[in-house]
């Protein structure tokens, strides 16, 4: 990794890029801290602090500390995100907008634009129900309509303002800038995480006991660091064989070439649709005042807090991890179903001629694929469940709270490294260009006289 790195600034183009990046990310950061007119970021603090559940943690690491300060940039590329996830699934819905995806760059470059609407859209539903919302109960400074304008246009503002950022980035930087953007605002997070857990298992501790305590607290991350590497850079390549075809004096194909389905084929989807199932009754009911009592509802309410998960004193709430176990299953399989066609797979095969070895195409190979893919499925939602439930179990046992957990690093590590891929591809490219324009140029004088 650091080689990638220190190549890619010997080369002037991806330094650029790379300078490029590292500006906007300090605007993000700039804009993270600049506080929202009108607005009492006490108010909104003191709230989150007497709240139960992690849902308000996993949102706030998601916008980099941004949303508990009230920062112009509090909603984040949230909004972004939410809308890139409608639009992937009423893809499969809405003809018209399968026509788009698979319409080539013209195609995608229309679906881009509608993000971007519903992506200010949802900001704006998102800011206005906080500015009336938490402005009656004292989030402005003076709540009348001029103030809740300021505040419902600025949060609007801050968030399309990042997805531009983001947009840029991808164009004039170095890798994703979506990504590159929540990249940094969880990674921001975690320097405050680790003090709370330097403060709560070593500080004021016997050096024993300290040292013991920081020991196992790096073997978690790297351990669950390294289960996210191989997860995410898992794959199952089957072979394809493309048969040949005699043209006049020349043969096309014989090739051998295959199919690389990654073990994680739906990312970091799953486990933020099963978190924000989980969490949804949970934020209702506290933003209602209600899940505080002892009746049914609340102990429903209290297994699904996964801060009540793993805990040997009250082994029963942890029937909620199993829900979310089974919930994280099932949209992996959800979202690798509308993302990932073996029956389109197999017909592109078939015209160009393609076929699995000791597999027929059509029918059968559909079938081999479907199969294949399924278990793949079920092995990369067991890592994605397994990387969840470690940080989950020192919580309950130890009672490790902090905004960083399976989720967090799964989104690091994956950025990191498919930034890096980027990057060396950039590389390659270059290299690339500038051999063929010695080349070009060489043979052009050669042809010249010169």
């Amino acid at each position: 990794m650091l080689d990638t790195v220190r190549r890619a600034f010997k080369i002037e183009d991806v330094r650029k890029r790379l300078f490029y990046t590292f500006m906007m990310l300090i605007v993000v950061r700039l804009g993270s801290e600049l506080p929202t007119p009108g607005v009492d970021p006490t108010y909104i603090q003191n709230f989150f602090a007497s709240q139960t559940g992690d849902a308000f943690n996993f949102f706030d690491a998601f916008t980099g500390g941004s949303f508990t300060q009230m920062s112009v940039f509090a909603l984040s590329i949230t909004p972004y995100i939410t809308s890139s996830i409608i639009i992937q699934l009423l893809t499969i819905a809405i003809p018209k907008l399968e026509e788009m995806q698979k319409d080539g760059p013209d195609g995608r470059k229309k679906l881009a634009a509608i993000t971007r609407y519903v992506t200010v859209a949802l900001a704006l539903i998102q800011s206005t129900a906080m500015a009336v919302g938490f402005g009656r109960q004292g989030l402005l400074v003076e709540y009348n309509f001029v103030n809740a304008a300021i505040v419902v246009c600025t949060l609007t503002a801050g968030s399309a303002f990042l997805m531009w950022i983001g947009e840029r980035i991808t164009e004039k930087g170095v890798g994703n800038g979506i990504s590159i953007v929540l990249l940094i605002n969880i990674i921001s997070r975690v320097p405050s995480d680790f003090v709370t857990l330097f403060e709560q298992f070593i500080k004021g501790k016997t050096l024993a006991k300290g040292l013991l305590s920081a020991v196992i607290i790096l073997a978690v991350v790297l351990v669950v660091i390294l289960l996210v590497v191989i997860l995410q850079d898992g794959e199952r390549r089957i072979a394809v064989q493309y048969s040949q075809k005699v043209q006049g004096r020349k043969t096309y194909g014989g090739q051998s070439s295959h199919i690389p389905l990654k073990v994680n084929t739906a990312g970091v989807i799953p486990v933020i649709f099963a978190s924000s199932l989980m969490q949804f009754p949970i934020v209702i009911a506290q933003f209602l005042g209600k899940g505080n009592g002892t009746g049914i509802g609340s102990q429903i309410l209290k297994c699904m807090n996964s801060n009540n998960w793993c805990d040997p004193n009250n082994l029963i709430y942890s029937i909620g991890l199993v829900v979310y176990i089974v919930l994280t299953i099932f949209f992996a399989y959800f979202y690798t179903s509308i993302t990932f066609n073996p029956l389109e797979i197999a017909n592109n095969m078939k015209k160009s001629g393609g076929f699995i070895p000791g597999i027929r195409p059509g029918k059968p190979t559909v079938e081999y694929l479907t199969k294949i893919l399924n278990y793949i499925i079920f092995v990369g939602a067991c890592g994605l469940v397994i990387i969840q439930v470690i940080p989950y179990f020192f919580n309950g046992v130890f009672g490790a709270n902090v905004s960083f957990g399976g989720t967090s690093i799964i989104i690091i590590v994956g950025v990191v490294l498919e930034t890096l891929k980027q990057i060396e591809s950039q590389m390659l490219v270059r290299n690339y260009t500038g051999f063929l324009n010695t080349k070009g140029g060489s043979m052009k004088n050669s042809f010249l006289g010169y």
